[in-house]
């Protein structure tokens, strides 16, 4: 009797902790209960949020591959425009080779702006190759060297004399950049025009597929714009007494030596130039300094340092500009 009282009374004694317990105890499950559940529901979500990213990705996939496609289309067709395919050279450049190359132009012609001449040539370089036939020789900052260098050192008159054409297509840009700064121009080339390039090493088809011959180069000057009336073809080599006498009627402003690369071809073409270049006038020597043609660089050193009306003005690339004495007067007295 003693211990059933004794229990009783325990227990009523300890019966609002352990209410209090209860509760908590309730309070904790319910709460795990809420926890499992939406532990539930967030695996769901991971699960309908995994499916989803999934498609996602296939989509973004497939538009990544449709803009790489498209991007492998944009580079084919520039390089068909720029590429090197039927002319040798690419014309892609980019605009950190350009701007090296119009710091050179500017350190010899001192113009503050000529990336923006270059830029101008470029397109001009552009379109020729694009309207005419055949091509340019040489690289694209080569031939812009030229193109651009030329009218900037302000040559007395408009009068172009360009030995070794190709195609063409350089007499019809040098006339552009001419006529750019202003002067009339009346052009004269002389070329042997014998339907395939003639220098040093097999002969062969040119890589464009054009024959170098008169009637091309007639229409691709016509192309560029050039006035047949101020066009005159002397055909011919350079060191043709015949020839030299046929163009030697004027004194030129601008003279342009691309013919035979050979020191000795190069050294007679500079000795043709002392006497039909105006007091003041460019001459313009192509791959002055090219490990492939030595020659060039050496006749010219060599003509340099006798007697001459010509000093150097400066290099642009793989171009050598002349410019002859007003005066005509060498380091030793008068010519």
């Amino acid at each position: 009797m003693s211990q059933n009282w004794a229990r009783q009374t325990t227990v009523r004694a300890i019966r609002p902790a352990l209410n209090v317990l209860d509760r908590r105890i309730e309070r904790l499950a319910r709460r795990r209960a809420r926890e499992v559940v939406d532990s539930s529901r967030a695996v769901r979500g991971l699960r309908s949020d995994g499916r989803q990213l999934r498609e996602d990705l296939a989509q973004v996939r497939a538009e990544l591959e449709g803009m790489r496609e498209r991007v492998r289309q944009s580079e084919y067709a520039v390089d068909l425009l720029l590429g090197p395919h039927g002319r040798r050279n690419s014309r892609l450049v980019s605009e950190e080779k350009l701007r090296e190359l119009a710091a050179q132009v500017h350190a010899v012609t001192r113009v503050p702006d000529a990336y923006e001449r270059v830029v101008q040539a470029y397109r001009t370089l552009f379109e020729l190759e694009l309207r005419g036939v055949g091509r340019l020789a040489g690289t694209p900052r080569n031939i812009l060297g030229k193109l651009v260098t030329t009218p900037l050192l302000n040559p007395p008159n408009g009068e172009i004399l360009e030995i070794g054409t190709l195609f063409g297509l350089f007499s019809g840009g040098m006339v552009r950049q001419i006529s750019r700064v202003g002067l009339p121009y009346r052009l004269t080339v002389i070329d042997p025009l014998a339907s395939v390039q003639l220098q040093a090493g097999a002969l062969r088809a040119d890589t464009s597929g054009s024959p170098v011959t008169e009637t091309v180069v007639r229409e691709n000057l016509a192309l560029a714009g050039v006035d047949p009336e101020r066009l005159r073809i002397v055909r011919g080599f350079s060191e043709d007494p015949q020839v030299q006498a046929q163009a030697a009627d004027r004194q030129y402003g601008v003279v342009v030596i691309d013919g035979d690369h050979s020191a000795e071809g190069v050294a007679s073409d500079l000795a043709y130039a002392e006497k039909i270049v105006a007091p003041g006038g460019i001459v313009v020597l192509d791959d002055y300094g090219s490990s492939s043609w030595p020659g060039v660089q050496e006749a010219s050193e060599r003509h340099l340092a006798g007697p001459t009306r010509f000093e150097l003005v400066g290099v642009v690339l793989t171009s050598a500009f002349l410019r002859a004495r007003v005066e005509h007067e060498v380091a030793g007295g008068a010519l």
